[in-house]
């Protein structure tokens, strides 16, 4: 397959995603690749840390397209998203015009408001056109935007173009492939949902995130990183404010490593906790005698297995 072809089967999908060290499930692939296939954007929820975005980075990297990212957040508007115009170099151009003995106002307005001067927002930027193909849209965490924000986007996406008053209705030669992912702080309304193929990305399960630290810290000791994972295994199960997602199991890993742990023991796990765990109550809770009757258990499991 070529970098910027897209994958011919589900089974092509997951080699896609594997040749790019992502560990994916196959209703994932399949959801993925139907995506793909019709053109739809993918809708991806889950909580923190469960590799959302990191889907959007391998498909952009694996199919050589390019990434273009609008994090979204509390306030997001249109001319942080789709476009604004340089009033600065406008201002400056209008300037020069005037001091030039320029007197056809209708001339100068049409200048100032050409392309040259409109700055182009991720939303824009995913509809021009690509040798390489049309690239690849993260609307990153749509959950942290207000409903206004997301009524515009169900505009954009339902005909991939953006119209700017001063220049006419911007089309996609080829629509973008568009990956919204959200962590479900508030709910997406179902009119954008409609719109797109759904996927909930779940912790994966102790084998496929052993498989997951293995593809990414190869050089990790084998009894390390089975001990890290059925660890964050457990730790999933309590009562936690915030559970680590895949990606705090990664840095965990990674941080033991550049301490060149071989194995888990109690004062390394409490040393290292806030690594794994973000929330200073969800720490205490497992400081101490918690830490070392997990770790027994753990590693009592590992032996029987």
């Amino acid at each position: 397959m070529s970098a910027s072809s897209l994958p011919a089967s589900i089974d092509a999908t997951l080699d896609l995603l594997v040749g790019a060290d992502y560990v994916a499930d196959r209703p994932l692939a399949t959801v993925l690749f139907l995506a793909l296939r019709m053109g739809r954007p993918l809708f991806l929820e889950g909580e923190a840390g469960v590799g959302k975005t990191e889907i959007a980075k391998v498909l952009a990297t694996s199919l050589g397209r390019k990434l273009i990212r609008l994090q979204c957040y509390e306030g997001l508007d249109i001319a942080s998203a789709v476009y604004e115009w340089n009033y600065a170099a406008q201002m400056m151009a209008i300037r020069l015009g005037e001091a030039s003995g320029e007197t056809d106002r209708a001339r100068l307005e049409s200048d100032v408001f050409s392309e040259r001067y409109l700055l182009k927002r991720p939303l824009l930027q995913a509809l021009e056109p690509d040798a390489a193909g049309a690239p690849v849209l993260l609307i990153d965490e749509l959950d942290r935007t207000d409903e206004a924000f997301e009524a515009f986007l169900l505009e954009v996406l339902a005909d991939f173009q953006v119209t700017v008053p001063e220049l006419g209705t911007i089309q996609a030669a080829a629509p973008p492939i568009v990956i919204i992912t959200s962590n479900r702080t508030r709910e997406i309304h179902d009119a954008l949902k409609r719109r797109c193929l759904y996927h909930w990305v779940d912790y994966p399960d102790a084998s496929r995130e052993l498989a997951i630290v293995k593809a990414r810290l190869p050089d990790a000791p084998g009894k390390l990183t089975r001990e890290i994972v059925a660890f964050v295994q457990a730790i999933r199960k309590e009562e936690l404010f915030k559970v680590p997602g895949v990606a705090e199991t990664l840095d965990w890993a990674s941080a033991l490593v550049e301490l060149d742990a071989v194995a888990l023991d109690p004062s390394l796990v409490s040393d290292t906790l806030g690594v794994l765990l973000k929330y200073q109550d969800d720490i205490q809770k497992m400081q101490g005698s918690k830490v070392k009757e997990m770790l027994d258990a753990v590693q009592a499991s590992l032996k029987a297995a």
